[in-house]
């Protein structure tokens, strides 16, 4: 046994003590002493070590594959893992093997897979990136998760709400992170935002009003619209799986109001009970058009939508409505004002940077493998998003009939 192991929690995020090894030897508690034993070969093997705290840090680089290798994983997975000090970018895969052996000779990567099943038998993994198209996202993410292996998923994390919660209790169960990529909670408006309401600052929730709005029409219509043009390394473009439903299980809903979700989830903390929705595709294979009518766990209500119709454009709004106070997120500007009573609490937040945070995804899944940071955005974000979305499509697609959540798990 390590050194210093003072904590008993279960893996990644501590190792167990010898007082409950002791336990085991004592009164036969053979589960718990073979989980003592995969610990302890999980930590010699990352030549790992306890901080006082339990949490295991780690001295050697956390040993991540890209599974998928579109647009997002080129332009931004990939050269965030090259470009952290502290990764390794062990293997691509992607089952048009072609792909992933260009993507590898494009960015130096060592090797390349066509099946999840081959990389898993022959890679050592400490983690993996599943930016594959979305309705391949669950079949991935269990085997990863059966592995034993952390998880970043890309938005939409999965199509149905039973799967999002099979994602996450089997987390549970293996002892290991599933991340999101939801970059957009990385500001730091919206980081303020989420300690405001945690706080109580606003009271109980009442209204929530979102809209996401994006010139992305040519995505869905099947057209690259210069994606990957002028770039010195391969980019694929997303154009053929954003415009086909059997792929992308839907249009603006699964690409852009899955983001706007995250930010609802991640900052205000409820879940949706019941969604009435309304869309429309305009001759397209997928919807362009969404309006969403939720009513929240505290029965709270809010409205959400928006279109990928926006000429030349872009529109990302969130503004929520407490009974003390209100809070007024524009991403497009980069600012958000907070207010409580009588001007008790009054606060304008600029984010001067205004970037994507495009790379704040992948660094901290990586520090969070290695023990050096918190889940910044954790599968149960991934898994009320794919709720208020499943439940939306499912009720669009009956005539707006409401949709109640706790019917997407019968």
């Amino acid at each position: 046994m390590p050194s210093g192991a003072k904590s008993c929690v279960l893996w990644p995020m501590a190792v167990c003590c010898t007082r409950h090894k002791e336990e085991v030897v004592n009164t036969d508690k053979k589960e718990h002493g073979s989980l003592c034993i995969r610990i302890y070969k999980i930590i010699t093997r990352h030549n790992s070590s306890p901080t006082r705290d339990g949490t295991l840090m780690t001295t050697s680089p956390a040993r991540i594959a890209v599974i998928g290798t579109g647009w997002w994983a080129t332009e931004h997975h990939i050269p965030a893992l090259l470009a952290h000090p502290n990764a390794e970018l062990t293997a691509l895969c992607d089952a048009n093997f072609e792909k992933a052996q260009q993507t590898a000779d494009a960015y130096g990567v060592p090797r390349a897979y066509a099946s999840v099943d081959d990389l898993l038998a022959n890679e050592q993994l400490d983690g993996a990136i599943v930016v594959t198209n979305h309705a391949t996202h669950y079949a991935v993410a269990a085997a990863c998760l059966q592995a034993g292996l952390h998880i970043l998923v890309e938005k939409p994390m999965v199509l149905f709400a039973r799967e999002a919660k099979e994602l996450v209790d089997l987390a549970a169960a293996r002892g290991v992170q599933i991340a999101m990529g939801y970059n957009h909670t990385y500001a730091p408006y919206t980081i303020r935002a989420r300690q405001i309401v945690a706080s109580g600052a606003l009271g109980e929730l009442q209204y929530v009003n979102g809209i996401f709005n994006q010139h992305v029409l040519p995505l869905y219509e099947g057209k690259s619209v210069g994606i990957g043009e002028g770039r010195e390394r391969v980019v694929h473009s997303p154009a053929d799986v954003y415009s086909d439903p059997r792929r992308s299980g839907g249009g603006h809903g699964h690409l852009q109001i899955t983001h706007l979700a995250s930010l609802l989830f991640f900052v205000s903390g409820r879940r949706v009970r019941r969604v009435q929705a309304r869309m429309r595709n305009y001759g397209l294979a997928v919807d362009l058009v969404d309006a969403i009518l939720v009513e929240f766990d505290n029965g709270s209500l809010g409205c959400i939508g928006g279109t990928g119709n926006m000429a030349d454009g872009r529109k990302i709004d969130l503004q929520l409505y407490g009974e003390k106070g209100w809070i007024d997120i524009d991403e497009v500007a980069g600012t958000a004002h907070f207010r409580t009573g009588e001007g008790v609490l009054e606060e304008t937040l600029t984010d001067e940077n205004r970037h994507y945070y495009r790379h704040a995804t992948t660094n901290n899944f990586v520090d969070l493998i290695r023990g050096e940071a918190e889940n910044h955005v954790s599968g149960e974000i991934g898994w009320r998003a794919v709720e208020l979305l499943d439940a939306a499509y499912r009720s669009a697609q009956n005539d707006g009939v409401a949709v109640e959540v706790a019917s997407l798990y019968e």
